[in-house]
This record gives structure tokens, C-alpha cells and sequence, in this order.
């Protein structure tokens, strides 16, 4: 879509952001992967380490590493209270600092959309978990419209305004997903489809919260203020509301898992 790309450096605003939507859906994949208690884990791309929490809370898990690249986003996650401690790190998803057969369990939240090269990923993930270990990741259905943004981004392609995606957005989709496990040898592969909503007291916060990241200030910042408000005002009118003129944003994850 566009040669901008997508950075994530201020933990503050992430959280505030896909922080909450990771969340939402990583009590669902969580349930969904029924992980036995005491395993090990690596959560790759962890970012703010909102997901990485709930893998401390609801998994009781041994060991516990959260890997990601911006050392901002691990400052932050680092500053939050885990149930089961947890380590943070800088690293890159493609050369993992970790000895092979590490870890029961490797995951990836919203991440594997970013990588340039998600088999080399795959490989790299594949190589630290144990043998019978579980692989297992979501990602936002960007061909099917589920990511959270989408609202904002429609009004962008009814313009044919160019927007930054992640470099690697066709592998969000499931028929994608499941090539990719199989090329890596993965066994006994199992699909979900996530569908999740939030609530926003009302449009100025939903506004307020989602043009303030970076994927879509790059965009604002090169329009016209009349532009600007347009699109404002056209994202507000297609938007849902309950019956407290509160806004209700829906998204779907794609999940998938698998045996090492």
C-alpha cells in the first residue's frame, strides 16, 4: 500500500492501542490453546508485554521470555507486574538468542505480519522450541478486513489515499497461515478465527485513542486539515453504536497452532 513503515516506539500509545486489543483476543487464544501448567515459554514480538502478562497469569508457566526489538516497547513491558516472573529482551524474531530446544511453547501475538521473511520466522521459532513443543501465533485478518483500524483504512481506499500495512499482511490470512505451518513441517495443525469487539465511551475517544498511532498520524500529517475532517466525520457516521452512543469496533484474528 504505501513505503511507510510501521514503527512501534512509544510503549504508551501502543498500549493504549493494540496493547488493549491484544488482550482481548490473547484470553481467547490462550483458552483456545489449553496449555498444561509449568511449561516454558518464549513470546516473540512482545512489545509492551500485554500478552506476555497474560501468559504469566493464566498458564503458570516455568520459564518465561519476552523477545522484541524496540527497546522502548521492552522498557515498558519490563516495568509491568507479572504473576509468574517474566524476562524481557531485545531480539530480533529471525536470530533469537536462545539455545535450540528451549522452550515448550514459542508464540507470536500480532507479530508475524511485520516479519519480511515470516518462513525465516517460522525456521527461527521452530529452532528453540523442544521436540513435541507447540508453535503457535494470531495475527489480524488484513485481507478479511478484521484489523481494528480497518474503520479509518476504508475511508483511506475510498480516497485512494496510500496507508502503511505490515510488510508481511497476506500471510494474516488462514489459508496463508496454514501454508506456512506446513512448509515448516509442523504437525497436527488446528485453525481459529477470533472475533472480538471494544467498546469506546464515545467517538472522541475512539478517535483520539486510534489517529494517535503512527501507522495513521503518518498519513493525517501529509493531508489537508478540511481532509482530515472529512475523514473524521465519514469514519464517525459508519461506525457502531449501543444504546449509550457508546462506539463499538469489531475485529477478527486469525490462530493457528501446531507440533513441533
Amino acid at each position: 500500500m504505501s513505503d511507510k513503515k510501521i514503527v512501534f516506539e512509544d510503549g504508551n500509545t501502543y498500549e493504549r492501542v493494540m496493547g488493549v486489543w491484544s488482550q482481548i483476543v490473547g484470553k481467547e487464544f490462550i483458552e483456545w490453546l489449553n496449555p498444561t501448567s509449568g511449561q516454558s515459554w518464549i513470546d516473540i514480538g512482545c512489545g509492551t508485554g500485554a500478552f506476555t502478562a497474560q501468559i504469566s497469569e493464566l498458564c503458570s508457566p516455568s520459564q518465561l521470555l519476552g523477545i522484541d526489538p524496540s527497546d522502548h516497547q521492552i522498557e515498558f513491558a519490563r516495568k509491568r507486574s507479572m504473576a509468574h516472573s517474566a524476562t524481557f529482551q531485545t531480539g530480533d524474531a529471525t536470530t533469537l538468542p536462545c539455545e535450540p530446544s528451549s522452550f515448550d511453547v514459542a508464540t507470536m501475538a500480532l507479530v508475524l505480519f511485520f516479519l519480511p521473511d515470516p518462513v525465516l520466522g517460522m525456521a527461527e521459532m521452530k529452532r528453540v522450541v523442544k521436540s513435541e513443543g507447540t508453535l503457535a501465533a494470531y495475527v489480524w485478518d488484513i485481507p478479511g478486513k478484521g484489523l481494528p483500524l480497518d474503520p479509518i483504512h476504508a475511508e483511506f481506499r475510498k480516497r485512494e489515499i496510500d496507508y502503511p500495512l505490515p510488510p508481511s499482511s497476506d500471510v494474516s490470512s488462514m489459508h496463508q497461515l496454514q501454508k506456512l505451518w506446513t512448509e515448516v513441517g509442523m504437525r497436527s495443525l488446528e485453525c481459529k478465527q477470533i472475533k472480538v469487539s471494544r467498546t469506546f465511551k464515545n467517538f472522541d475517544e475512539f478517535w483520539d485513542i486510534n489517529a494517535s498511532v503512527q501507522a495513521i498520524t503518518t498519513v493525517l500529517d501529509e493531508l489537508s486539515p478540511q481532509t482530515v475532517a472529512e475523514i473524521r466525520s465519514n469514519v464517525e457516521r459508519e461506525l457502531d453504536y449501543d444504546s449509550n452512543g457508546s462506539v463499538v469496533v469489531h475485529g477478527h484474528a486469525n490462530a493457528i497452532k501446531g507440533i513441533a
